[in-house]
């Protein structure tokens, strides 16, 4: 019996020490197919037992660590040429494999939406998709998540082949530039994917720098202090609060809530136009019916009927005494102006009915009241006051918002990429910053500055694309908020080692998200070749340099016109540009080149004193180039107050 007690005991500790022993383990950016950077000190780290020892064998090195008191390890590779494909080797007290690792550049692409928008969604995505072949081209997806600390986690994440099969999902602008600097410089490229949509540029900064911020010295505690998950069931909570419960499935199609005889005394009353989030119903993404009946006499009813609605969050679907007239999808900055056939109008009453569904953020009706109406030719019909509405279905996949506090998604989707070895980043961001645009001189600067800071090597490229064209065009000269986020991307150019591609000719007035990403990678590589790789190219369409007051007229000179200036008009004349006295009162201005500055004037300003270019969300008419093809970028010369001046985060 004793013996028999003393062979338990000894099975029994010797279980304890497999239990209590940890396989070594590599951060997760590590995999097969991965591409390391070329000509770097390249650290590879991860977790053992504390004072476990650690051998990394690679391309002909064979390099080892201890772990520290903490259970981290990190080996430093030499530099090393491009080449491959090769395998790791990393042994502890077990081993790990890697396969299938190309030694080239690799490329941070990050921002909001139109960096997360994928191939399969951009200009042509089934030849893009086929002809995605590209076994020297690698895709690494960063997971979608936030944190108020920082993590080293990446789980489910791997590297994986360009291929048809693997590119349909990724970043487009990401893929084009990858693809086409891979052409250029031969070399195997990696591309990091990680970028969120509808997300500023705070959330994508460090506490340690976003603390340094003026009016943001505060925000420690506000990070400190957030709770995803008790955020999420307050959220819930507030909003069955205000329902009174969740509808459980959508009836209103099957039970065609659009047709005009369909009982509604019992839908609530709205004031139109409103965001419904505005009228007491906060949180709510799902879908919302909204009805009104009106009268019309016989004289009123015409052939050139329009149904005005202004803009809709997100999607709509509208009817008239119950026949589809018109809907939209993905249409929050589109005023909905629907064409009315003669046929569907009646004397008597009427209805207009509307399915309106969101899915992110707020919903509804978020013009003003005079762009809802009804249009019967030269008579205007009002339809904004008492609608009567219905909610349908909630969509109750409550989610955290990672602009809820600053460095949510630094902590979650850029900490645990840092120190893996990289030649720069591209960045696409910065239509969430529209609001603060003026702040935006400091924070995106910021950023940059922070992320260089900790990832320890040096100043490394960053590339970022001006924000495109987009919005309606306006009739007269105006402040612009996106105008002063473009002014305000174009000063970051005063870092060292930063590239902009300008886009402000290939946006979509409707669109948000433009589809041609193909040029939009194309002028990122353009960048890349000068900043990054030191070619003698043309890299950039002109900048504004100075300007020279001679008489009544402006002379502007530029930076960056390559072979010459290039106007694309038939007759020469250059649009989009203005012009101002000391009154600060801008007028459309003629332009016209003049060997490689531009004169400008207007007959209404005699002592110009002010010359701005593009300065719009949509300069739709815009024709200024160099001769290599590149766009010249929005600016203006004075320094006056904006409409976003001292906005910051909270307002």
């Amino acid at each position: 019996m004793k013996n028999l007690r003393l062979l338990l005991t000894t099975a029994l500790l010797g279980l304890s020490g497999l239990v209590m022993r940890a396989d070594v383990s590599v951060a997760d950016i590590f995999s097969d197919n991965m591409v390391l950077q070329r000509n770097l000190n390249v650290k590879v780290w991860g977790k053992a037992d504390p004072g476990e020892k650690i051998t990394i064998r690679f391309n002909g090195q064979k390099l080892k660590d201890r772990a520290d008191a903490s259970g981290n390890w990190l080996i430093v590779l030499e530099p090393m040429k491009f080449g491959g494909p090769y395998s790791m080797i990393i042994q502890g007290k077990n081993e790990i494999v890697f396969n299938n690792i190309l030694i080239g550049d690799v490329w941070v692409c990050s921002g909001q939406s139109n960096m997360q928008w994928p191939v399969s969604k951009s200009m042509n995505p089934e030849k893009e998709i086929q002809n995605a072949s590209y076994p020297e081209i690698r895709l690494f997806e960063v997971p979608r998540k936030v944190s108020n600390v920082p993590l080293e986690s990446m789980p489910n994440s791997s590297w994986k082949a360009c291929s048809p099969e693997t590119i349909k999902n990724f970043s487009a602008v990401g893929y084009y530039f990858g693809r086409d600097l891979q052409k250029e410089i031969g070399v195997p490229i990696g591309l990091i994917h990680s970028s969120w949509g509808g997300t500023c540029v705070e959330t994508w900064t460090s506490k340690a720098s976003i603390t340094k911020v003026p009016k943001y010295e505060n925000m420690g505690e506000r990070i400190d202090r957030y709770d995803a998950e008790k955020i999420i069931d307050q959220k819930k909570n507030e909003l069955k609060k205000a329902l009174g419960g969740f509808p459980e499935k959508e009836n209103g199609m099957e039970d065609q809530w659009m047709l005009p005889s369909t009982d509604k005394s019992t839908w609530k009353s709205i004031e139109l136009p409103t965001l419904w989030e505005n009228a007491g119903y906060r949180l709510l993404n799902g879908v919302v019916w909204f009805s009104r009946d009106f009268n019309l006499t016989e004289s009123e009813i015409v052939k050139n009927s329009q149904l005005h609605l202004g803009k809709i969050d997100d999607n709509d679907m509208t009817w008239l005494n119950g026949q589809e007239v018109g809907k939209m999808k993905w249409g929050a900055d589109v005023e909905r102006v629907y064409k009315i056939p003669e046929k569907k109008l009646k004397p008597g009453k009427n209805n207009i009915t509307i399915r309106v569904e969101d899915t992110y953020y707020k919903g509804g009706f978020s013009s003003k009241p005079e762009k809802l109406f009804l249009e019967l030719g030269q008579k205007k019909i009002s339809l904004s006051g008492e609608w009567k509405f219905k909610i349908d279905t909630v969509y109750a996949n409550f989610r955290v918002s990672p602009n809820d506090a600053p460095s949510l998604l630094y902590n979650a989707m850029i900490n645990p990429l840092i120190p893996y070895g990289i030649k720069g980043v591209i960045w696409y961001q910065g239509e969430s910053n529209t609001s603060r645009s003026k702040e935006y001189q400091i924070t995106f600067p910021n950023m940059i500055r922070n992320w260089r800071k900790d990832w320890q090597q040096d100043d490394f490229p960053f590339l970022f694309v001006q924000l495109a064209n987009y919005k309606k065009a306006k009739n007269v000269p105006r402040d612009d908020d996106w105008a002063e986020l473009r002014e305000s991307q174009t000063k970051t150019l005063n870092l060292p080692k930063t590239g902009m591609a300008v886009a402000i000719d290939i946006g979509e007035a409707s669109d948000i998200h433009p589809k041609n990403k193909q040029d939009v990678g194309n002028r990122l590589m353009l960048s890349a070749l000068k900043v990054a790789y030191d070619k003698d190219i043309v890299h950039s369409g002109p900048i504004y340099k100075s300007m020279q007051i001679s008489g009544k007229k402006a002379i502007i000179s530029f930076d960056h016109i390559g072979s010459g200036l290039l106007i694309k008009n038939k007759h020469g004349y250059i649009n989009e540009f203005e012009i101002a006295g000391e009154d600060k009162k801008f007028y459309w201005a003629k332009a016209t080149v003049n060997g490689d500055k531009i004169i400008v004037w207007s007959d209404q300003v005699k002592n110009p004193v002010a010359v701005r270019f593009g300065w719009a969300s949509n300069p739709d008419e815009f024709n200024l180039y160099n001769k290599e093809g590149l766009p010249a970028s929005p600016f203006r010369t004075d320094d006056w107050e904006g409409i976003t001046d001292g906005k910051s985060f909270d307002d």
